[in-house]
């Protein structure tokens, strides 16, 4: 099937391939656009490269605020989902893991190093081997988990030193069953994968029983112990004072509504969802949510502790409630987000937005905002055109006039038309405006008028092209301008008509489209005010001079650094410059000292 590459965003990231629903890579990437569409390019790619292009029949992304967020979301979802050719597709750079040879009878325990997790018996990456090798002597000195090879331990015919040392419980001599010796390595398992809390809270206990026996060096011990722990879950952590919490994030704009559902258990991110569903649901939010919530969580074990919405329903309580019916527990389920929470619920808002511009195009979004215009002023045409005009001057100088066009494709460049801005005329902005609306309206028969004609400027320039209209116009556009707000702040930006101030939402749709063309009319005209003047400085004394060309007044230029040099230099002086002649040599001197 053919992927629509448009919809991924220029953003930080993770992705992931599908085939048949089946998630078969997750990558990362600075940027998203173009990290995917590399996959798919016409350049050569390695073979594994091209089994990935074959396969792959769905894409989704995921965006983060920062590259780092990237990584450390990718590393999690890896080792969520084993995706098969992550296990092929990654950097030279090893990681230690903490792994159980769960092939054997009685599994033992140690560090290993891996480009990837290869299967579900490897527990990380971590960052630090040391971090990875003190959590192996604790879960031993917890567990009592064997750390021997298998030769070792097949050849073994009394206990060793660790078991002396009740870092090992022996199984290598039977002094432990094989089902109890398994329970030990599911504990040990579920301490590496769990938040650790219950443990802290039960080697907490111990250490202060052990302090009270006045055992203080085995106290001291479990101390140590649990600085390891801390140490081990804040390198794998998104947000370690997060333990098990769901954040929903929905928002609404262009008639379209974006879902971003964030599962964060034990400070990681180990889940990601995303919905897109068209129309402003946010209007019946409390629906939205139960629709959310019912069809995320299968059954009791899925639930977090805590559930997070990033808006709050008008009857939470009954949420809640009907959670408790359904799974039979009591979770916390509320919008209020701490300074703890601000990072991933900003993440959620951020992919929630995202999840609608990857559906959406230009064309949607100014036919959105001319629908949302139209409607605020009262008009019955949908397929309106919508002129912009600007004038520009220096000083009064080099003055010019931008017409600029929009219609619901957005901005129509063909039909963008600069004027030029007669002398006398230069530094009067009315008048200048007056000028250009009349040779717009003569031009009529050729280039139909628009259906809305807007000013940049006050009531000044707004009553001159109501009176030009008037005068020249049987059926004249509607006229707006856009005035400027206290101290250029757009949010205190005002529109006029003939009748008066237009009451529109600062924030609407059709309001910040009209601001958009404003400012590109006064893109337009300033930069090509520039360009004129830069064209009139460019003109010198030299263009007068016959037999001088572009090339020969350059090289004049560079020679002699100005024209006063020019002026006061001899013939001879002069030839030394290549392509000056003897007889251009006269005209110049003739020319400066006649």
């Amino acid at each position: 099937m053919a992927l629509n590459l448009k919809q991924v965003p220029n953003t930080p990231g993770i992705y992931k391939f599908f085939s048949k629903n089946k998630i078969i890579y997750i990558g990362k990437a600075k940027n998203l656009k173009k990290r995917v569409s590399s996959y798919f390019g016409k350049s050569f790619k390695d073979r594994k490269t091209q089994q990935i292009r074959l396969l792959t029949d769905k894409i989704e992304t995921f965006s983060t605020t920062t590259e780092a967020e990237a990584l450390l979301l990718e590393q999690s979802l890896i080792k969520e989902n084993l995706p098969r050719f992550n296990i092929l597709l990654r950097d030279d750079k090893t990681y230690p893991y903490v792994h159980f040879s769960m092939d054997h009878k009685f599994p033992s325990i140690s560090m290993k190093r891996s480009k990837h997790a290869v299967s579900k018996n490897f527990f990380g990456p971590f960052i630090s081997a040391q971090a990875v090798k003190s959590t192996i002597k604790d879960l031993q000195k917890i567990y009592q988990i064997r750390n021997c090879s298998d030769t070792t331990f097949n050849n073994r015919s009394r206990p060793c030193i660790e078991h002396q040392m009740q870092r090992c419980s022996a199984p290598c001599v039977d002094l432990i069953s094989e089902f109890s010796y398994q329970s030990d390595i599911e504990s040990s398992q579920q301490y590496l994968t769990s938040s650790g809390k219950e443990t802290k809270s039960l080697m907490t206990s111990q250490m202060y029983k052990l302090a009270e026996l006045q055992e203080f060096e085995r106290a001291n011990e479990i101390k140590r112990r649990i600085r390891s722990l801390d140490l081990l879950h804040q390198e794998q952590s998104f947000n370690s004072s997060l333990i098990s919490v769901d954040f929903f994030s929905c928002v609404s704009k262009l008639d379209r509504t974006g879902v971003s559902i964030l599962s964060v258990r034990d400070g990681k991110i180990r889940g990601t969802k995303t919905h897109y569903i068209k129309g402003n649901q946010l209007h019946d939010i409390d629906s939205l949510f139960q629709s959310l919530i019912f069809s995320y969580y299968q059954n009791s074990f899925s639930l977090p502790k805590r559930i997070v919405l990033n808006t709050k329903p008008s009857n939470l309580s009954l949420i809640q409630q009907a959670v408790k019916l359904k799974f039979g527990k009591k979770i916390s389920i509320s919008s209020n987000i701490n300074a703890n929470m601000r990072k991933v619920a900003k993440l959620g808002r951020l992919n929630a937005n995202q999840v609608i511009e990857n559906r959406i195009n230009q064309s949607d979004r100014y036919s959105f905002a001319l629908k949302d215009l139209f409607l605020n002023l009262g008009l019955t045409d949908k397929n309106i055109t919508i002129e912009g005009y600007d004038v520009s001057h220096h000083s009064g100088q080099n003055a010019v006039a931008s017409a600029v066009r929009f219609s619901s494709h957005g901005p129509e460049k063909d039909q963008y038309r600069l004027f030029n801005i007669p002398k006398e005329l230069s530094g009067n902005d009315t008048g200048s405006m007056r000028h250009v609306l009349e040779r717009r309206i003569n031009k009529a028969s050729l280039n139909p008028l628009p259906d809305i004609i807007l000013i940049d400027g006050g009531k000044l320039q707004l009553d001159a092209a109501l009176s030009t209209f008037s005068a020249l116009t049987k059926e004249s556009p509607m006229i707006l301008s856009i005035v400027k707000g206290s101290k250029r702040i757009r949010s205190t930006e005002t529109i006029l008509s003939k009748d008066g101030i237009i009451e529109m939402p600062k924030d609407s749709p059709g309001f910040n489209l009209l601001q958009q063309i404003r400012d590109e009319s006064h893109r337009f005209a300033i930069t090509s005010n520039r360009k004129k003047k830069t064209r009139s400085i460019n003109r010198s004394s030299l263009d007068n001079i016959r037999g001088l060309g572009p090339k020969k007044k350059k090289d004049l230029l560079k020679y002699f650094k100005s024209i006063q040099s020019i002026k006061q230099a001899s013939e001879s002086e002069l030839c030394k410059v290549k392509g000056i002649s003897i007889n251009i040599a006269k005209e110049i001197n003739s020319f400066y000292n006649l």
